[in-house]
């Protein structure tokens, strides 16, 4: 009678044991996910930002016709990225464009002191900023879900309930790690 109450008090322990590993994985995955979702609401801003720049720079460099289409088609590329590896080629693209239309900038004195051009330069490079934090906060929660997954003994529980990696979110280039310069 004694090895019953001891063995259904081991079932019992494993049992809470896995329920507290369970629900462990699933606070980390919300906290992934709402992380991520911090990056989307940065993204969207910068990708509400990039027209205005356009336009603004436009004004001034018409004749610059092909910096503004590469920046135009690298800001539809980011929109469309479906998965967190396309998002990052895609945001590393879109800076290196947003760098030439900067470049642009840089010929012309009259924009550089047009106050909608610096109120847009503020505003991204706010942004910038921004998603900067929120890939180090994304990137944190992915890592801490990621070890837990590998972690013995959770790692059994990860495979019974099919708990997967997540993505970092990173960006490729060497010039791209660091946000847009827009400093005048």
């Amino acid at each position: 009678m004694n090895t019953l109450y001891v063995i259904m008090g081991i079932a019992v322990l494993f049992f809470l044991w896995a329920v507290v590993i369970y629900n462990g994985f699933i606070r980390l995955i919300n906290r992934a996910k709402e992380a991520w979702a911090d990056i989307d609401v940065q993204l969207k801003r910068r990708y509400d930002l990039i027209p205005n720049l356009v336009e603004t720079v436009k004004g001034y460099a018409s004749h610059e016709k092909t910096a503004f289409e590469n920046v135009t088609k690298a800001r539809a590329m980011a929109l469309g990225a479906q998965n967190i590896e396309e998002k990052g080629k895609a945001e590393n693209v879109l800076s290196g464009a947003l760098k030439s239309i900067f470049a642009i900038a840089e010929a012309y004195p009259e924009l550089k002191a047009n106050e909608n051009f610096l109120e847009l330069q503020r505003e991204l490079s706010d942004t910038e900023n921004k998603i900067q934090a929120a890939r180090r906060f994304y990137n944190g929660n992915v890592r801490d879900l990621n070890i837990s997954i590998e972690s013995f003994p959770k790692n059994i529980i990860a495979d019974m309930f099919k708990f997967s990696k997540m993505e970092f979110f990173q960006l490729e280039e060497g010039e791209a790690r660091e946000p847009v310069k827009v400093k005048f």
